[in-house]
């Protein structure tokens, strides 16, 4: 079944990019209603920006949504990673400005701050996009990612990074229940190298990052204080955004998700695709927890494994 929260939740900050203030609510929506972005500062019939793949402007930091009057939010996919993380299909997000608070950089402050409001089930049937052949694509860099079939939603991704302390590294999550979310990705922050700090200030971006919510890596050492929270906090955070992503489908993709050194674009580029192939996946309801099929038999299992 569909879920929603119980209560508000406000949240206050600064956008990563933006560096300017941001008070965001989180309210609970009727079934069918699925995530909303809204802004308060704009006028009410421009404001409302579904949180829709085919909504996602072209960006390598961050995934913002713009719509059809140019009004637009920007990074989006903390928050929704805690969406999907939680099970949360219907909400409405008021914000004041255009772009989602950062917070710590990662999805953890979201997923506490959920729990704490609650969750109601509602009488709608929850429904799931089944992967049913694989779908790829690549950049010309060499970055792929890629759907294929799968009982439940799986992520895998690989990264490598010039840098001594992240180098390669590769995880595997299967997104079950609220708790796996919360214990192993929820507070896995975004990160940089600082030789890419003073880039991306001149283009004028992370006006508002800093040590309180990004990691920062030199070449054979952690700069934050505290170090990391996870030997591989990088990886995990990459797949922390591709949920947060994948989520802007509108449903729980029920699939395995590859990606080798990919990021946002890569990830709406995958989405952009399968959506094109109609023979691709389909629509169901039967499916349980999060994201693991029900009603399969054992043969339909071993085909999916195949």
């Amino acid at each position: 079944m569909q879920h929603t929260l119980k209560t508000q939740t406000v949240f206050k900050g600064k956008g990563l990019h933006s560096g300017a203030p941001v008070t965001m609510i989180v309210m609970p929506a009727w079934a069918g209603h699925g995530i909303e972005f809204i802004r308060q500062d704009i006028d009410d019939e421009k404001a409302h920006i579904p949180a829709k793949w085919d909504l996602v402007e072209a960006s390598q930091l961050c995934t913002l949504l713009k719509n059809e009057h140019e009004t637009s939010v920007s990074t989006v996919e903390h928050l929704m990673a805690a969406f999907a993380g939680m099970g949360i299909d219907n909400a409405s997000i008021l914000l004041d400005g255009p772009e989602v608070p950062i917070l710590d950089g990662s999805s953890q402050q979201y997923i506490e701050a959920f729990e704490r409001a609650g969750l109601v089930e509602q009488d709608v049937a929850r429904k799931a996009i089944r992967i049913l052949k694989p779908v790829e694509v690549r950049d010309d860099e060499g970055r792929v990612a890629r759907f294929e079939p799968d009982v439940s939603s799986v992520f895998e991704f690989t990264i490598d990074f010039d840098n001594d302390v992240i180098g390669k590294q590769s995880y595997v999550f299967e997104l079950m229940e609220a708790d796996d979310f919360k214990s192993q990705l929820a507070n896995c922050r975004t990160f940089t190298r600082l030789k890419d700090v003073e880039m991306l200030m001149a283009a004028g971006l992370i006006k508002g990052g800093g040590l309180d919510n990004a990691v920062v890596f030199d070449h054979n050492k952690v700069v934050n204080p505290d170090g990391l929270r996870r030997h591989d906090e990088p990886v995990r955070h990459k797949i922390l955004d591709a949920i947060g992503d994948v989520a802007l489908a509108g449903a729980p993709i029920i699939g395995r998700f590859i990606c080798e050194k990919g990021g946002h674009a890569l990830t709406n580029k995958l989405l952009r695709k399968l959506f094109s192939e109609t023979d691709a996946y389909s629509e169901t309801t039967d499916f349980l927890g999060i994201g693991k099929v029900e009603n399969m038999s054992s043969s339909e299992k071993l085909a999916y494994n195949a």
